[in-house]
């Protein structure tokens, strides 16, 4: 029995309206006919809406709400997520400062309100509305993706792009202001944007399949399904984002890459823009790099005790090349960054070569690769070779030349941070000799290899317990004895209105190899990629399975978000 049940109850049963067994019978009804107590008095002509809502209103001490008469702005809105609003029944309806007014069906549940000052981060100033009300006002006011597709698109019949000045990548488009100014088309491009920005999604995929186009976000690493655009508007949202990207709308059978620049809500967000033809037309991914949601400080980013030492002591070091590996999308930028403004001081010279700068950093030299002028990795390199630097940044070494570039740079007094897209530490080391190194070259100029991989964290609110698996099948996973010996519970991704499928923001699962003597000898006498692993196993090397497995054990990762972005060891 609810709160909002009890007090009814107590009221009505207080005021003679009902006796106390009449109250206990329409308890039973409506728990028998799956209805709220409230809803079976207005059926039953004991009660109308509005009495209910004045005895609740009297009984909390609250104002009473007429949520016809109530028109919450977007702006109020965004402050409590629509399916928080349906779970909790709760509307918000004003907001000044940190005050947040919002109407609320059950005024007695005070661990409900906890929840929304929680989530909200706002003092809360409740009213009371009817149950029913806010229900209806709810779906009235908040629009899904779907619903604000249609809005947009209204009587659209065919392609109608237009270029309008200040489009075409070098100037940055204003999107904080969704105005009705514009086609159809650019009205649609323009909310797919700002709804991925305001949801903190990493990249944004449109999908042409042979009778329908799909926008999927990627959230928390996973690709979530938002919209379904008609597929008559394919082409017109295609050359939209090329518009906006300044690439040729023409060519539709050749990838093209490009960027812009949108302002949103005061801040400047940079999106990296690929198209690739596929059966059913072009596929266009877009990624957004938002400098706001970048975290540069090494603590931050949850690596393990014995990563971040051997990250922290590697970066101190005056020459020698340190490695990041790992797929696209793994957070390598965000490490190499963090390293930079860890040792970035007035005294050293720092430069960077990324394709495409990610994030602008105050006070730090960075050269964005132009290959079509002739600005590879490789030539940019050998130019701030002669600029006196003392810390290089390579966003990616791709080829032999930039390579054997880079080494050459760290045997001769650079410090010198990379990427490759590897899949663990060890097997780093034959990829570059793989790439045309000589394996004493590899030997002298490396000092530090690490593996990383982003991992989902569980949400604190609604992860479940589970019944721990047994013995062997753990040990199969990568458990240890020890592990076992401590006594510890593993979760499971449960889902509610604060999370995503029961996860909430990742975290870095980082593995690293420092180039010890022995195993430079090693890496000398070609030794293959297993014994590599063993051996820097055998120095204290963490595994990124180690470092999962350490963390489901902490309770904040699942078994199944393990086994998803690491593999055995």
């Amino acid at each position: 029995m609810s709160t909002l049940t009890k007090k009814l109850r107590s009221i009505l049963v207080g005021t003679g309206v009902l006796s106390p067994e009449k109250a206990d019978e329409f308890l039973l009804k409506a728990k028998e006919e799956k209805k709220s107590f409230s809803s079976l008095l207005e059926e039953e002509g004991i009660l109308n809406a509005r009495e209910i809502l004045g005895l609740t209103a009297q009984a909390a001490n609250m104002v009473p709400v007429d949520l016809e008469k109530v028109h919450p702005n977007e702006d109020v809105l965004e402050t409590v997520p629509q399916e928080v609003a349906k779970d909790y029944g709760i509307l918000p309806i004003d907001r000044v400062g940190d005050i947040l007014t919002l109407a609320v069906g059950n005024p007695f549940d005070v661990l409900k309100l906890d929840d929304i000052r929680i989530i909200t981060g706002c003092q809360l100033r409740p009213v009371v509305g009817h149950e029913s009300a806010i229900r209806e006002a709810i779906q009235r006011f908040y629009k899904s993706p779907e619903t604000q597709m249609d809005e947009v698109l209204g009587g659209y019949e065919g392609d109608d792009v237009e270029l309008k000045e200040g489009d075409g990548g070098e100037e940055s488009l204003d999107l904080s202001d969704l105005s009705d100014e514009g086609s159809p088309v650019v009205k649609l491009v323009n909310m797919i944007i700002s709804r991925a920005v305001k949801d903190k999604v990493s990249d944004i995929h449109i999908e042409p399949f042979e009778k329908k186009v799909k926008v999927r976000y990627r959230k928390d690493g996973v690709l979530v399904d938002v919209m379904q655009p008609p597929k008559k508007m394919q082409s017109a949202i295609t050359s939209r984002i090329k518009i906006m990207a300044a690439l040729d709308i023409a060519e539709r059978m050749k990838p093209q890459d490009g960027k812009f620049q949108i302002k949103f809500e005061g801040r400047a967000i940079d999106f990296r823009v690929s198209l690739l033809p596929v059966v059913y037309g072009e596929k266009v991914v877009m990624r957004i790099l938002d400098g706001s949601n970048l975290s540069l400080n090494l603590k931050d980013l949850g690596f393990e005790e014995k990563a971040l030492n051997d990250y922290a002591e590697a970066i101190k070091k005056p020459y020698g090349m340190i490695l990041v590996t790992g797929p696209t999308g793994s957070g390598k930028s965000t490490t190499l960054y963090s390293a930079v403004k860890e040792i970035a001081k007035p005294e050293i010279n720092l430069v960077t070569v990324e394709d495409p700068v990610e994030y602008t950093l105050d006070g730090i030299n960075q050269v964005p690769v132009n290959p079509k002028r002739g600005l590879t990795f490789a030539a940019a390199l050998r130019s701030i070779l002669r600029q006196d630097p003392d810390v290089i940044l390579l966003g990616e070494i791709r080829d032999t030349e930039t390579i054997q570039i880079a080494v050459k740079a760290a045997l001769t007094g650079h410090l010198v941070l990379s990427t490759l897209h590897t899949n663990d530490a060890a097997s780093t080391v034959t990829r570059m000799v793989d790439m045309g190194l000589d394996p004493f070259m590899v030997a002298s100029s490396t000092i530090l290899i690490c593996a990383q991989r982003l991992s989902r964290k569980l949400c604190t609110y609604c992860r479940q317990a589970i019944e721990t698996p047994p013995k062997e099948r753990l040990l199969a996973l990568g458990f240890t004895e020890e592990d076992l010996k401590e006594d510890f519970t593993i979760y499971k991704a449960a889902g509610c209105p604060r999370c995503s499928g029961g996860y909430k923001g990742r975290f870095a699962l980082l593995e690293t190899m420092p180039i010890s003597e022995g195993i430079k000898r090693m890496i000398v006498e070609r030794a293959n990629v297993q014994d590599l692993k063993k051996k820097a196993m055998d120095e204290g090397m963490i595994t990124l399975r180690r470092c999962a497995v350490l963390n489901v054990i902490k309770g904040k990762t699942s078994l199944e978000e393990m086994l998803r972005v690491t593999m055995a060891d």
